[in-house]
């Protein structure tokens, strides 16, 4: 798990203006809430005087969460405004002047896509990389699903390959593969990868020839098909994809010229065990939105064979050298992926898991390194750490 990215933090529409919302991220509590204005904020959910949770339950009921733009601590009442400020210490009195050290870190936020984003990480705007462009984003004839969020319990880096992965559809997904029916003719057609010129990521296309969708009764169809009409013969569709940092990734499907699935997923990796997948499927056809939950019927069972697949995967992380496994030439997207990881493991942004989790909530409360602490100091929280220098990872395939 890395800093210094955009990761998802929760939908828009689940973040009202009278409460305020908790998300594990990268192992650490945060708290989003709206303030005055309606803004998104998302803060470290530590109190610095006692250590409770500033988005926990509120024993009082009906006591208000949110006063004057600023989140209220459950335990104490301390105020916390957008910027991790303590605006009042009710023990001390209403508008007395709080002490400099009574603040948590604030991370900056984009609302973008019915998603509310923070880059957790220290990095300056001009450092920090963009948050992943949805260009079809409400531009004329597109249309977007609501965000599908799907929680995994395996590590976010399996997720990631395996959406890069055009060998698995053979064999996981009856209604993409081709169901073993075609072993005389069948293989991976050989394709390349390029990397974005703007950096953080790669892009990839490849070819696939596909056999007719199973009839409406079949098991992936249930719900309804989106296609209007099942495929009677076998065709090609050429999909792409790339990722986006350690955890955003893209998958364009292009069925004809003219009809076309974009497909990106924003991972909020909870834990090295557990992920929150933000789905944001776009389509220039069938855009009637009374075809939404045809389609979200359909990948969420897609979805599902993906998930069954995933449980069992060992190990649960995915290896630091490619040495461990037998790689193949269809599975340059996932090496091409694991170079990124390389750089930002040379960067130093790479979580020391096992550090974090010897002694963090046990004597330790750590946060995430927010852009405030290179303009200041005298903070109370440590920063979750970090492993310096590089890992390093054998990228050669061995086929």
């Amino acid at each position: 798990m890395y800093i210094n990215f955009w990761y998802p933090i929760v939908k828009s529409e689940d973040l009202g203006i009278d409460t305020p919302e908790r998300a594990k991220v990268l192992g650490v509590n945060l708290v989003a809430f709206r303030d005055a204005d309606g803004k998104a904020r998302v803060l470290s959910d530590t109190c610095v005087h006692r250590g409770a949770s500033l988005g926990g339950a509120w024993s009082m009921g009906s006591a208000p969460r949110i006063i004057d733009g600023c989140v209220v601590c459950p335990y104490h009442g301390w105020e916390f405004n957008g910027d991790g400020e303590c605006a009042n210490i009710p023990s001390i009195g209403y508008g007395t002047k709080t002490p400099p050290r009574a603040k948590v870190d604030s991370y900056p936020v984009e609302e973008k896509y019915g998603i509310v984003f923070a880059f957790l990480g220290d990095l300056s705007e001009e450092e920090r990389p963009p948050l992943l462009n949805v260009e079809e984003y409400g531009q004329e004839g597109w249309h977007a699903n609501e965000i599908l969020v799907l929680e995994v319990d395996y590590n976010y880096e399996r997720s990631m390959e395996n959406g890069l992965d055009p060998a698995h559809n053979e064999f996981v997904h009856p209604t993409h593969g081709h169901a073993g029916k075609y072993r005389d003719t069948y293989r991976v057609r050989e394709y390349d990868t390029e990397d974005h010129r703007q950096g953080w990521g790669f892009w990839f296309n490849v070819t696939m020839d596909t056999p007719p969708l199973p009839q409406s009764d079949h098991e992936t169809a249930k719900g309804g098909t989106p296609w209007g009409k099942e495929k009677t013969e076998r065709s090609l569709i050429r999909p792409g994809g790339g990722t986006y940092g350690p955890n955003a990734m893209a998958t364009y499907i292009t069925l004809t010229p003219e009809k076309m699935f974009r497909q990106y997923f924003f991972e909020q990796p909870v834990t090295e065990n557990k992920t929150r997948i933000f789905f944001l499927n776009m389509r220039n056809f069938m855009l009637d939105p009374e075809k939404d939950a045809a389609i979200h019927a359909r990948n969420k069972i897609i979805a599902k064979q993906d998930i069954d697949i995933l449980l069992e995967v060992t190990p649960r992380l995915t290896p630091m050298t490619n040495t461990r496994e037998v790689m193949m030439p269809a599975d340059k997207a996932i090496l091409a992926y694991r170079q990124w990881l390389q750089k930002f493991d040379n960067n130093g942004w790479r979580i020391d898991t096992d550090a974090f989790n010897e002694k963090n909530g046990i004597d330790s409360a750590y946060t995430i390194p927010s852009p405030g602490r290179k303009t200041s100091g005298n903070w109370v929280l440590d920063t979750i750490p970090l492993i310096e220098g590089k890992i390093d990872r054998d990228q050669e395939a061995t086929a």
